[in-house]
């Protein structure tokens, strides 16, 4: 099975501004079910599951790099005729981060939600890479898929001052790890607002889906 034989689970509902929702790992599109639903269908939503998640294609290890599923969202970012806005949780975010360095000409806007740039030191991706692999030795998921949440080197950090569009940062009050993320991103990116949800943990989105709904809301009617 190579790249052009994967099968992508998708949904779209909705018109006007095209919103392109990418989930974390170890999760699946319907983690945006309730953001989608609260901010109705004033805007076009696609939500998508990334390859070895929900009802995507789950291909052989070796085909879960970063380039793997950067190509991926570049086929769903592709059926839209207008720039999109990204939405990204977790690794996500990390993905529309990547996306918008490569595309910039594609992207209206970044919405990040618990999300993170990445690692500087060698030492520190290492320490991440050892907990995601032997947390995917816990879980039931597709051979090899754990390598979309690897990180190799510290592209997307290094080059954060490149990316010039509006953003919009999201954190659950209780995700200490990557809530450290935001002063990062309010250093080198152009946020417009910073959202800390209360009560909140790593999966804001799903705890609290009406006020993300509502922190995104208000930032595309700022940014229109």
């Amino acid at each position: 099975m190579n790249a052009t034989q994967i099968n992508i689970d998708f949904i779209a509902k909705g018109t006007g501004l095209p919103i392109v929702y990418t989930h974390g790992w170890a999760d699946d599109r319907t983690a945006w079910d309730g953001v989608i639903e609260s901010l109705g269908n004033d805007s076009r939503s696609i939500a998508w599951s990334i390859r070895g998640h929900g009802d995507s294609d789950a291909p052989p290890p070796g085909n879960y790099t970063r380039t793997h599923t950067l190509g991926d969202l570049s086929k769903i970012v592709d059926m839209e005729d207008d720039q999109v806005v990204l939405v990204g949780h977790s690794l996500g975010g990390y993905l529309s981060l990547a996306f918008c360095l490569l595309y910039p000409d594609r992207v209206k806007a970044l919405i990040l939600v618990a999300a993170g740039p990445g690692f500087r030191k060698e030492e520190t991706r290492e320490q991440w890479n050892s907990s995601v692999r032997d947390s995917a030795k816990k879980m039931d998921i597709p051979e090899g898929s754990e390598e979309a949440a690897l990180h190799v080197d510290s592209w997307v950090l290094d080059s954060l001052g490149e990316i010039a569009v509006p953003v919009l940062v999201i954190v659950g009050e209780k995700d200490k790890r990557f809530s450290a993320s935001m002063a990062v991103f309010e250093k080198y990116l152009d946020v417009r607002s910073s959202v800390v949800v209360p009560e909140a943990g790593h999966s804001v989105h799903r705890k609290d889906p009406t006020a993300v709904a509502k922190a995104i809301q208000d930032f595309l009617s700022d940014i229109s």
